[in-house]
């Protein structure tokens, strides 16, 4: 007779953040026999490279009303969750397991290693403290719910040598899908009765071609303000009712070979995804070079370099001193103004084109750059079919669901990281309220 398949209280699809955090949450609360499947040769992948290979966990931002604000996606909805597990909640949750995050001036956290290794071998040693099994090369290709309870899965597992798969049968009291923005992770959720927000880019570069700052690539401005407007109804198929067509956002700009990328334009893309997937990534974007200051505020500055300048070439005398001299002398060349004038012979019309230039200068995008920032997207599993206060499936008993396979993503500062914690801790908690 063949033999039964193997059984598990809990199955977690993902060795992502958030899986782990839900096997470490419902282990550490008693459930026994917790599994987590990774398809990969190594779990926590995104950790690895995320962050410059720093690993930025969380942001310092303690309440979760504030927090919700850098989520573009889901926001709202996530207020509950953020009430029982956020930033505070994640920062002594890594403490209480070895591992100490600091602060940055921006708000950002890191390990104070300052290497995201440090933050996997962290979850590694906290998974295997509490009993947690991790099996690599496994991924879940199936999964059917059984007329008893529970799951019958269907498991492709590989080998480390690269020898043929072979096919593994489990069940599984709880199965918890954490399986990030992969193709097969939706693919199993719509197999579970599920719906699916179709995923778009989100946190990618504004590319221009061709690119008139291309001379300026490696230029930080900041603060910088950018205004992002698209025109909906040159598209053929009509933008859905209420979808927003100007978008606005400060802060760091990193000038590129292709275009604009930096905080600021990652934030931009982020609250603007759909809508610039919408217009197929065409738009015009006016930055604000001046970080804010208006018409009164810069002529004031340049009078005040007429006046204690007058002598120097404007190519030698910025109007105030954070202006990056690149930038400032391809104002000038922009202008037709000649880098050797003087302040003092800078003629009215040639000031207003200045003024005009650091507070409007205007581009066309024209496509994504080329990377995208920590590989976010925006869209997944329908919120509302998901109880937000359990991760558990609405539609599907026994089924939770995790990370960024739900439709939430958030801007970039370790935001997308928290939503993993939370929601894998939430629902690690609540599986193993149930039990087995």
């Amino acid at each position: 007779m063949p033999s039964s398949p193997e059984h598990w209280s809990l199955v977690v699809a993902g060795g992502g953040p958030a899986g782990f955090m839900a096997a470490i949450a419902a282990a550490e609360a008693g459930l026994q026999r917790v599994l987590v499947l990774e398809s990969t040769p190594e779990p926590l992948g995104k950790v690895l490279i995320s962050g410059g290979g720093r690993c930025n966990v969380t942001h310092a931002c303690w309440d979760p009303r504030e927090l919700v604000g850098s989520y573009p996606r889901g926001g709202k909805a996530l207020r509950g969750p953020f009430s029982r597990f956020a930033a505070g909640d994640a920062v002594a949750w890594f403490d209480e397991h070895g591992l100490e995050l600091v602060e940055e001036a921006d708000g950002r956290m890191f390990p104070r290693a300052n290497r995201s290794t440090a933050v996997i071998q962290c979850l590694r040693r906290a998974a295997a403290a509490a009993g947690v099994e991790l099996r690599t090369h496994c991924a879940l290709q199936a999964a059917r719910q059984r007329p008893q309870g529970g799951f019958a899965l269907d498991v492709r597992r590989g080998s480390k040598a690269g020898a043929e798969a072979a096919a593994v049968s489990l069940t599984a009291d709880r199965l918890l899908l954490a399986t990030g923005s992969h193709p097969s992770g939706r693919r199993l959720a719509q197999s579970l009765c599920h719906g699916l927000v179709a995923p778009v880019p989100s946190l990618f570069t504004l590319a221009f071609k061709p690119n008139p700052l291309v001379a300026l690539a490696g230029v930080v401005m900041d603060p910088v303000d950018l205004e992002l407007e698209l025109d909906l109804d040159q598209i053929a198929a009509p933008a859905p009712p209420g979808m927003a067509h100007r978008f606005r956002q400060s802060g760091p700009l990193l000038i590129t070979h292709w275009g604009l990328s930096g905080p600021a334009a990652l934030r931009l893309t982020a609250f603007a995804a759909r809508a610039l997937h919408h217009c197929g990534y065409r738009g015009t974007l006016r930055v604000d070079w001046s970080g804010g200051r208006s018409q009164p505020q810069l002529e004031q500055l340049f009078a005040e370099c007429r006046r204690d300048q007058a002598r120097r070439q404007l190519s030698n005398a910025r109007p105030w001193s954070a202006l990056s001299r690149r930038l400032w002398q391809h104002l000038l060349d922009q202008q037709g103004v000649e880098p050797e004038r003087r302040w003092a012979d800078l003629g009215k019309r040639q000031q207003q084109g200045l003024i005009e230039s650091l507070r409007r200068s205007s581009f066309a995008v024209a496509g994504r750059g080329p990377f995208g920032e920590e590989f976010v997207t925006a869209g997944g599993v329908p919120l509302g079919e998901v109880n937000l206060a359990t991760m558990e499936s609405r539609l599907t008993p026994g089924l939770y669901l995790a990370g960024e396979l739900l439709d939430v993503d958030g801007i970039t500062g370790g935001f997308n990281f928290q939503h993993c914690w939370s929601s894998g801790w939430l629902a690690g908690q609540a599986i193993a309220a149930v039990g087995p």
